[in-house]
């Protein structure tokens, strides 16, 4: 099998402690000989996964909030939060390498918050992935009616997506799941490009009235000032897009190189950055108010049924990771430090198959509860990444630089200090007035029939921004 490859750790900072736990001798998955070795996965696949993590549902919801939030206003939100989320990804990677029993962003708050932190924290962090896997089963359903021509109550197809989603998801280790995000990565992307193409081919948005006048609904900044509600659900579409970090501490656990990781997230997350500007932008260009949620729907019937056929292994997939990365949270807290945790027994197995098909299927309730793309986004950038990707690392940057406050002739460390106690001040705004704008807007959706009722045979799909 080889010997275990030794963790790079990085040089801890003044003020820091290792009072909680040693670096090496915690690890939740060690070598095995003779049961499941986990820790197999190359920087390369790590880097799709994380790619594949954020990209699909993220450049589907983007396009809608440019409208809201103007040209330019859309373009800087894009570029700073997903900067941030890069930022982020690699200070809870700096905190794990210090610490190494952490498994999960539930450890690392267990070590700042005590066991208060670490289950509010993990409640936080499974319920997130449960909302995404829940908005990619409504993309999946989506896809299914496109491809179907409508031709069976949205629910049906929406039991379809957690079929699939729930099968993949039970695949057991993310080596094994590695090689199927390659394939899902292109699909998707391959997707989207065929739509981004479509819209600038177009005489006009296929949502827009096919005769006469029409207003596009392209600005650098909005005509109208937004309310405070609608405002903050663009930017919280945007936030969530690229917010999931949280998501790639697991991964660190099965990688043969932990010291990658970092290597591993500047691959996926400039990508995305990239991604994610580009493609938005031009959609919205060329389409304005009249874009499609999901975005694939925004080129017309034709284009649309072609880029779901193309993207739908990608949407599956997007939901597979969300529901895998939430199901191996809880399977590693009900077996860690057992020995069924690296070995093929039957509480190993239950265990594990219960946790996916219970993820799976709290996301198939959740979609049906809240059936409309971005509104189910947003709830998770707000309720749910505002504390987890905004308030969880600037406290894990704070804790472990604490002395930084009050460093004498430096003023680069009170500066970071100040930083870091500013970006938390902004999650605590994003967690409790963006959870309020969100649930405003939802309410309001309902109200106005634009969302059906719960578990109803409507296909909410192809909204647009106005």
């Amino acid at each position: 099998m080889g010997s275990e490859p030794k963790i790079e750790t990085s040089p801890e900072p003044e003020g820091s402690s290792r009072d909680t736990c040693v670096v090496d001798d915690l690890e939740v998955f060690g070598p095995s000989s003779d049961g499941v070795h986990f820790r197999t996965l190359s920087w390369p696949s790590a880097s799709m996964i994380f790619l594949k993590i954020t990209f699909a549902t993220g450049v589907l919801s983007i396009p809608t909030s440019m409208y809201q939030l103007g040209a330019v206003g859309g373009s800087l939100s894009v570029l700073g939060w997903t900067a941030w989320n890069q930022y982020t990804a690699v200070v809870m990677y700096n905190f794990r390498q210090r610490h190494g029993c952490c498994h999960s962003i539930a450890d690392m708050a267990h070590i700042i918050g005590g066991r208060v932190g670490k289950e509010v924290i993990g409640v936080l962090f499974v319920l997130g992935n449960v909302i995404c896997a829940g908005s990619a089963i409504i993309a999946v359903s989506t896809a299914l009616n496109t491809l179907s021509h409508h031709s069976a109550c949205t629910v049906w197809w929406a039991l379809v997506a957690w079929i699939s989603i729930a099968t993949l998801s039970s695949i057991r280790k993310l080596e094994q799941i590695g090689w199927l995000t390659w394939i899902a990565f292109i699909s998707i992307f391959t997707a989207v490009f065929i739509v981004v193409v479509g819209v600038t081919q177009l005489d006009r948005p296929a949502a827009a009235p096919s005769t006469g006048p029409y207003e596009l609904g392209f600005y650098a900044l909005p005509p109208l000032k937004p309310t405070f509600a609608v405002g903050m659900l663009a930017t919280c579409n945007i936030f969530v897009a690229s917010s999931n970090t949280g998501a790639f501490v697991p991964v660190i656990a099965e990688m043969k190189n932990p010291g990658d990781f970092k290597k591993a997230v500047h691959v996926a997350m400039s990508l995305i950055m990239l991604f994610y500007f580009t493609f938005s932008l031009v959609v919205y260009a060329y389409c304005g108010k009249w874009v499609a949620n999901p975005s694939l729907g925004s080129a017309g019937p034709t284009v649309k049924m072609i880029a779901y056929g193309v993207g739908l292994f990608g949407l599956i997939m997007s939901g597979c990771l969300y529901s895998h990365v939430a199901a191996k949270y809880l399977f590693v807290r009900l077996l860690r430090n057992t020995s069924h945790l690296q070995r093929n027994t039957l509480i190993h197995w239950s265990t594990w198959l219960g946790c996916t098909l219970g993820i799976t299927t709290l996301a198939f309730i959740i979609a049906e509860a809240v059936p409309i793309f971005n509104y189910l986004l947003a709830l998770v950038g707000s309720l749910i990444m505002g504390p987890l990707s905004i308030c969880l690392p600037a406290v894990l940057w704070l804790f472990d630089n604490r002395n930084h406050w009050w460093a004498k002739g430096n003023f680069q460390k009170p500066l970071a200090y100040a930083f870091h106690t500013l970006f938390l001040m902004i999650g605590a705004f994003i967690t409790v007035a963006g959870t309020y704008a969100v649930c405003v807007e939802i309410n309001n959706a309902y109200e106005s029939g634009q969302i059906g009722s719960a578990f109803s045979c409507a296909d909410n799909s192809n909204t647009i921004a106005e």
